[in-house]
């Protein structure tokens, strides 16, 4: 039977070992056993396949092998599906063969698909260290992927096929007639593979796929009787091509398995899909199958290669269809994939981590298979790709970044026009002859036409010119009915859905089937079935069709019977859409008699359209005729002959018109100049006009040929509103001049748009609704809309734009975004529809930028205890010359607001010489004398409030040292600034004021620092002063200044301020060896704690970090520790060095340590000190009298489990621990959930004034920690390890406090009008998702402060309100009492409940605004040793706030400008102790030049000097020296955040010196937005989370 059986051999690996062919179970039985002999052939498939194959599988050996072989013949079946693809499974199956005596030469032999193949595979390589094996695959996929190339592996809990081998079989038997079984999913499952083969390697390959799906679904859905297909000789069409299909992909595998066998570069390429492929499909297995993931990761990969400029939109759209012929996803919106719950997970950070693990990829770059062009990638390898790029195809989303093109002069062609596309479509398949349409547009509109008539089977589709060109071989007319069941799906292409709604008139009824038992159906997505289609259905049933809505009447679904096209009168109403009247011009000559058409209904629309398609139609040789009145004016009625259209050799589709105007606007918009090639005054398109019509009339400079338009745009902001236009002629344009009408100034009124409210969207009111997000005005007429243009700064930044799945809607919001800043375009997708690679356009082609975008304290007083110094202590600096004292005493002072000096310049000024020519006159011991003099009389006069930097000797002598021991042991600080000593010798190689210290500096720095210590109380790290982020940096810096100072001075304790009764407080443990290790989630970790506990016996310092069992961390590490971490951080610091016998790591008995890493905490100024009650009495009383204004938790943990809260032990250590510390902690172990309720006895029952941490350890112990109110330890799930059993996340602990009732959920307001589209919600709710809190923002938008207020402010859930224009002061009459902030400004902006000691609730109204001002100048001024002068600019509500905030930061002068002089000088008067004066010219000052300016007018209110003769009027001119002040650091804050760039930003940034510092409005009312929270909640959340969310 063998002879009988021809086969395709395949070489691989030198060896012809793949066989393919059909019907092969005799061949493979032969060729097995007379090439492989054995005494044991086994055959392992599973239960599946063993049903249809494997009786004939044992009939076939036992027939070869005979009756008198000494070899057997044995099967296995197991179970399917990849759970039998493990460590489980190989074993029983190695354990099988084992108990059946399988020795060395046994042939085991794969029978089944790709699991299988894996499996047996890996089995027979380390099965008696390896034995022969077949592969014999049974699903398409295994045939043409898994079976080729000698991979075999198992799965892990950790991942698929992590534990495997190379092991070759000796033959692959590919045996097609196993597809006859297949079901149809897995065929396409395979089909994606071979696909993949062709398109990265072979174009003649790709090009008989993309042609002949068809026929290769036939050749598995008709069975092949008496094994035909065997020999060549009865082997069908269908089979031939089938076999040639398979065997060409095996083909290219097999050759490149060849070349690469270990993968180390050409084989990558068949991994071309499957980086983002093998990333979906690890979220959506096992519903969506492998092959249908590499599909969609397919097109993706070719996504990011067509952006990086290498493939074209052709090859992308080839790709695409093809897949899609093969009923294959090409995108993750795909139906069977979208309405999967998994489907949501597929976001891009879980993508790109899933590929982050793959093992071809390292960081934050991805190995991916570039497309070049179709049949030949960029290289014979996979391409290193960055994340971002990836990301951005990913994105759902995507943002423009404003900028002038890079690319101008502008020259480019737009795709091929869709309308012209789709008619060339139409005609093209109807017509006799073959032709060639070039130009034609690739997008999803053409891709569903194509498909459609391919069903229709109307017509026969291939390629040349390499996807360039596409051949249309018409079927004259002749159309049949699809399978039944199979409905034409057109997603959103309303052009095709009216086309073919009379086109499948046209289809013949089947031969044999009655009359209305078939039909063809034409469905769309959900917004295709609300867009009409009934005038054209209405029109068709009058003719005589018969077709039904199968949905709702006059849409989509439609059902259409077969019964051909009548003709004769058709009377047709075409007020709603020109496509109506050019579906009916279309397939007119093909009724069964003339058609004379007739439009009804009043003004016809769109008439260019029709006349479009009227041209088109005699292009292909039918010819219309418009009948005339006797007036000789042209009549809606037409006359249609009837007729067979004729192909020309070739047609050219010209560019899209429409798509034209997005890149001519942008250059209109911009400024710049754009030519756009094939679109002229030629053209068959009206959008055509949109260059003269509309750009030109807006000021710009308009040059049209007859096949070309340039466009120069006039300077920014200078475009000019059109009084009115009529777009009747140009509908699809109305959106981009809207866009461009936007940014005009004046009003423009469009006309003649009715139709498009019935396009893929509204799209008036999309725009009307979507221009109001940037503040944008406009006014809906009947048949349009008026835009009143703004200013392109006044502009709203940061709109998130809703694009309602419309393409014109993106792209015309596109041409905006390239002039506002943060504008963020929603379902980038959707321009596919006409412009698949516009995103990619333009970047790659206009030169704009674009991203991917994925769519979600107060004062507290210290501790009575411990020994503290005077009121206001001055604070003295000493440490080496270089460790940045002067620097650290400006920053300090400035967050003080105390007084910076500097004892050399004092000591210079009394002396009236330099120290250097001090010390030369007289030496350096009268030197020493006079400097402790001086240091004694700094102590007695300047004693109060001020930051004063020593010199570095000054603890050269006794008597300085013991003037400094004694001020610190008994009046203020004094602060060791330390730097290392590398930093320090950088810095004295340049620095030459002082005089030189005559010796090595390291020695004088050794002999030095012992006194440093000495001397001091305190010691602050000046190490992180160096970064590579100098704003960053700055602001680290200045933020632990304030936070050090304020705390170890008294003035701002950083102690937690829920830390107190009737509040919950928490803290975070820190569990890490190295604390960098948290920065990069900082944020998130600290999300709504009080505090962070640095676990300092925990840490491994480098040269520990592999040592096992205990060690002790050094001083000098914990030192840099802290530090780093206080850059990140101003949160209190939890310091912690817990015992192992309390449940840490660091050695019970090493006491010293302890008490020197504790002691340590405490000169680093942490803010709470853990100290174990079991430590020496001595060394805690030393630390007590150390503490200064920190506290002191006193802990005790019973890790036994025998401590029990109703025994005698647990009081005694209450007792002690309240002795030592401020906050008692007590931990024990819970046994059962009884022990949480005994704890809590012993809560009750204790009435000292101290706070009390008491929780249980364990499982059983976790309602301990949620009923616990004193800082709760907690973990988070971003945290290595949690430092003890039973810890909770803060949001787990807050979600249980609702659950139990212990946390109502509280309802939040903004109050004010308009207010729709305030961002607050958003801000807020965000900030409550994150920390689990069950609060709700909302608003509450009134026309003034009536009832509904009133109401909302006295319910019981009230729980607090932001306040807007115009009800500030409306609202005051409703409050108890004002904040002196509110009762300062004159306006509230901020409502609080606060409940009063005797249970009641007030009503407290505040105002944040000034906060956020101070913040954003405080953060900046660093060193700043004080604020000389100030100006603000503008006499209202915001001004007072600005002034408010400028005598918070104790500015010595306030300059006050505004127009009208009269209002400035009122409010100068309603701040007396702020030293107000008012200027009447911005430039000239009467004293100091301001270091900080505040601008409180609108961006549209102001101008820069040299515009000043040709904008007389504007309100306020900004001269050129406005930011003269050059001395030290300098900020300009512009409460205007819109647009992101004012004019006096702008101006600061061309004009101001290096060291001034530039805040948006944006960051003011963010900052005083996250105080609001602050306020209501008494936490904080992370700021990056609530400004993405904001953003």
């Amino acid at each position: 039977m063998a002879s009988e059986t021809d086969v395709l051999k395949v070489p691989i690996l030198g060896k012809e070992s793949i066989h393919c062919g059909f019907h092969l179970f005799p061949h493979i039985a032969e060729t097995v056993i007379n090439t492989l002999p054995s005494s044991t052939y086994v055959l392992v498939t599973d239960t599946n396949v063993a049903k249809w194959h494997l009786k004939a599988f044992e009939g076939e050996f036992k027939r070869v092998l005979g009756s008198n072989s000494k070899s057997r013949f044995i099967s296995l079946v197991v179970s399917p599906g990849e759970t039998s693809k493990s460590r489980e499974g190989k074993s029983q199956i190695e354990d099988w063969l084992l108990l059946n005596k399988a020795t060395r030469d046994s042939v085991i032999l794969a029978l089944g698909g790709g699991v299988i193949g894996d499996l047996v595979g890996f089995v027979a390589a380390t099965f008696m260290r390896g034995v022969r094996f077949c592969q014999i695959p049974t699903t398409l996929l295994a045939m043409v992927d898994s079976s080729v190339g000698g991979k075999t592996a198992i799965d892990t809990p950790h991942g698929k096929n992590l534990i495997g081998a190379f092991w070759q079989p000796e033959y692959i038997f590919i045996d097609a007639a196993f597809l006859e079984t297949l079901p149809s999913r897995e065929f396409s499952n395979g089909m994606a593979e071979v696909v993949k083969t062709a398109a990265i390697w072979n174009e003649t390959e790709f090009i008989s796929l993309e042609s002949h799906s068809a026929d290769i679904f036939a050749a598995i859905q008709t069975p092949s009787a008496n094994y035909a297909g065997r020999s060549k000789s009865n082997r069908s069409s269908a089979q031939d091509l089938l076999l040639s299909v398979i065997v060409g992909s095996i083909s290219v595998k097999a050759y490149i398995v060849t070349k690469d066998e270990r993968e180390t570069g050409l084989r990558n390429l068949v991994n071309f899909g499957h980086t983002i492929g093998h990333a979906i499909e690890a979220v959506l297995t096992p519903t969506i199958l492998h092959g249908e993931c590499v599909s969609v990761g397919m097109i993706l990969e070719a996504e990011v290669s067509r952006q990086l400029g290498i493939l074209t939109q052709v090859g992308v759209g080839r790709l695409t269809r093809t897949l899609k012929s093969y009923n294959l996803p090409v995108s993750v919106t795909d139906p069977k994939i979208a309405s999967l719950p998994a489907a949501k997970l597929l976001t891009v950070d879980r993508l790109l981590d899933i590929m982050r693990i793959d093992k071809k990829n390292s960081g934050d770059e991805k190995k991916v298979v570039l497309l070049k062009r179709i049949g030949r990638t960029y290289e014979e390898k996979a391409t290193v790709v960055k994340d971002a790029v990836i990301a951005k195809t990913l994105s759902e989303a995507v943002t423009v970044i404003p900028a002038i093109p890079r690319h101008d002069p502008v020259k480019m062609s737009t795709p091929g026009s869709k309308s012209i596309s789709n008619r060339a479509l139409v005609l093209a398949a109807l017509a006799k002859g073959t032709c060639r349409l070039k130009n034609l547009l690739h997008s999803d509109d053409t891709q569903v036409m194509m498909a459609a008539l391919n069903e229709l089977k109307g017509a026969k589709f291939s390629w040349e010119d390499g996807g360039e060109t596409l051949v249309v071989s018409g079927g004259e007319g002749s159309l049949t009915v699809p399978p039944k069941g199979k409905e034409l799906y057109l997603g959103n292409a309303g052009t095709a859905a009216r086309f073919l709604a009379t086109v499948c008139t046209l289809v013949s009824n089947t031969p044999g089937v009655e009359p209305g038992d078939e039909h063809t159906v034409i469905t769309g997505n959900a917004r295709m079935k609300q867009r009409p289609i009934g005038p054209l259905v209405t029109a068709l049933e009058a003719n005589g069709s018969k077709i039904k809505c199968l949905e709702s009447q006059g849409c989509l679904p439609l059902a259409i019977d077969p019964q051909g096209l009548k003709g004769g009168q058709i009377q047709l109403a075409a007020s709603v859409s020109s496509q109506y009247v050019s579906s009916i011009l279309l397939c007119a000559p093909y009724a069964t008699e003339p058609t004379v058409l007739e439009l009804t209904g009043g003004q016809v629309i769109s008439q260019p359209y029709i006349d479009m398609t009227i041209a088109m139609m005699k292009t292909f040789g039918v010819e219309v005729v418009r009948r005339k009145g006797t007036d000789g004016k042209l009549l809606d009625i037409y006359d249609i002959p009837k007729s067979t259209y004729v192909s020309p050799s070739d047609y050219n589709i010209e560019s899209d018109a429409s798509s034209a105007t997005y890149p001519l606007a942008i250059a209109a918009i911009t400024g710049t100049t754009c030519t756009i090639q094939n679109i002229g005054s030629a053209s068959l398109q009206g959008d055509a006009k949109f260059a003269k019509e509309v750009l030109e009339k807006m000021g710009c400079h308009v040059v049209q040929t007859a096949t070309e338009t340039t466009v120069k745009g006039p300077p920014v902001g200078q475009l000019k509103a059109i009084e009115e236009v009529d777009m009747e002629v140009m509908t699809d344009a109305f959106l981009t001049a809207t866009a461009v009408a936007a940014v005009a100034s004046g009003k423009t009124r469009i006309l003649g748009i009715a139709n498009q409210r019935v396009k893929e969207c509204n799209r008036i009111r999309a725009m009307i609704d979507e221009l109001a997000k940037f503040g944008v005005e406009t006014v809906e007429l009947d048949d349009g809309l008026e835009i009143i243009g703004k200013p392109i700064q006044e502009l709203k930044q940061g709109a998130s734009v809703h694009c309602y799945d419309d393409h014109r809607v993106a792209m015309a919001f596109s041409v905006l975004s390239t002039v506002v800043s943060g504008t963020i375009l929603e379902e980038k997708r959707c321009v596919e529809k006409t412009w698949p690679n516009w995103w990619d356009d333009l970047e790659n082609k206009i030169g704009i930028n674009v991203e991917g975008v994925e769519l979600g304290s107060g004062h507290q007083g210290a501790s009575a205890s411990g020994t503290h110094h005077q009121p206001v202590a001055s604070v003295f600096l000493v440490g080496m010359r270089g460790t940045g004292k002067s620097f650290v005493g400006d920053m300090a002072a400035a967050a003080l607001s105390w007084i910076s000096l500097d004892a050399d310049k004092y000591f210079e000024e009394k002396h009236q010489t330099g120290v250097r020519e001090f010390v030369h006159q007289k030496g350096w011991p009268a030197f020493r004398d006079a400097e402790t003099a001086v240091l004694k009389e700094l102590m007695e006069s300047k004693s109060r409030g001020h930051i004063i930097s020593l010199g570095g000797g000054i603890v050269e002598t006794p008597e300085a040292r013991e003037l400094l021991k004694d001020y610190a042991a008994t009046k203020g600080p004094v602060v060791h600034v330390v730097r290392p000593l590398n930093d320090i010798l950088t810095y004295l190689d340049v620095e030459g004021t002082r005089p030189a210290y005559g010796e090595a500096i390291p020695d004088v720095y050794k002999r030095r620092t012992p006194w440093y210590t000495e001397c001091s109380n305190y010691l602050f790290d000046n190490t992180f002063t160096v970064g590579d982020d100098a704003e960053v940096n700055s602001k680290s810096m200045f933020r632990e200044a304030e936070r050090f100072f304020g705390h170890i001075s008294g003035e701002k304790p950083n102690l937690a301020g829920n830390l107190k009764e009737g509040k919950r407080s928490y803290f975070l443990s820190l569990t890490y060896p190295d604390i960098t290790q948290a920065f990069q989630h900082i944020d998130e970790l600290a999300e709504g704690v009080d505090a962070l506990e640095l676990r300092v016996d925990l840490l491994r310092s480098p040269k520990d970090y592999e040592t096992l069992g205990s060690s002790i961390p050094p001083a000098e590490y914990v030192q840099a520790q802290l530090a780093k971490l206080r850059k990140h951080t101003s949160l209190p610091i939890v310091y912690t060095v817990r015992t192992k016998g309390q449940g840490g790591a660091f050695p019970d008995v090493a006491h010293k340590e302890i008490f020197e890493l504790l002691k340590l905490g405490l000169l680093l100024g942490v803010e709470y000190l853990d100290v174990e009650v079991s430590l020496p009495e001595k060394d805690i009383e030393a630390l007590k009298k150390r503490k200064g204004y920190s506290q002191i938790i006193a802990s005790w943990h019973d890790w036994s489990g025998r401590m029990k809260w109703d025994g005698e032990g647990v009081l005694e250590k209450y007792e002690l621990a309240s002795k030592v510390g401020d906050i008692v902690k007590i931990v024990g172990k819970a046994e059962s959930v009884k022990d949480n309720f005994a704890l809590h006895q012993f809560v009750e029952k204790q009435q000292g004034p101290k706070p009390i941490i008491a929780i249980n350890m364990g499982l059983e112990g976790q309602l301990s920690r949620i009923l616990n109110a004193t800082f709760s330890p907690v973990s988070h799930p971003l945290l290595p390890n949690k430092a003890a059993p039973g810890q909770l996340s803060f949001k787990q602990i807050q979600e249980a406090l609702h659950l139990v009732g212990l946390q109502q959920s509280q309802q939040f307001y903004l109050f004010g009008n308009p207010i729709s589209q305030s961002m607050s919600p958003t801000l807020h709710n965000t900030g409550f998702n994150l920390l689990g809190l069950p609060h709700r923002y909302s608003l509450l938008e009134t026309k003034e402060v009536g009832d509904e207020i009133k109401i909302a402010i006295t319910q019981p859930d009230f729980g607090g309100a932001s306040v807007t224009i115009p009800h500030k002061l409306e609202v005051v009459p409703l409050l108890d009492r004002l904040t002196p902030a509110a009762e300062a400004i004159g306006a509230v902006n901020t409502i609080i409940p606060q409940i009063t000691p005797d249970g009641g609730r007030i009503l407290v109204g505040d105002n944040t605004d000034w906060i956020g001002i101070r913040a954003s100048i405080s953060s900046r001024l660093g060193n700043q040793k004080a604020i000389k002068a100030a100006l603000v600019i503008g006499a209202g509500g915001t001004a007072r706030a600005a002034i408010y905030a400028l005598q918070d930061l104790k500015a010595e002068k306030v300059y006050l400008y505004n127009r009208t002089i009269g209002k400035a000088t009122d409010l100068a008067a309603t701040f007396p102790e702020a030293n107000v004066e008012v200027i009447t010219q911005l430039g000239q000052w009467p004293g100091a030049k301001p270091s900080v300016i505040v601008g409180t007018v609108p961006s549209s209110a102001t101008t820069v000097a040299s515009d000043a003769h040709e904008n007389p009027t504007a309100a306020v001119h900004l001269p050129t020296d406005l930011y003269g002040y050059r001395e030290g650091p300098a900020v300009v804050v512009d409460m205007a955040y819109r647009p992101a760039i004012t004019p006096f930003l702008e101006l600061a940034k061309k004009s101001a010196a290096g060291n001034w510092a530039i805040v948006s409005g944006l960051e003011v009312l963010l900052e005083q937005g996250y105080e609001q929270f602050r306020i209501w909640t008494g936490r904080t959340c992370p700021r990056e989370k609530r400004y993405d969310a904001f953003a």
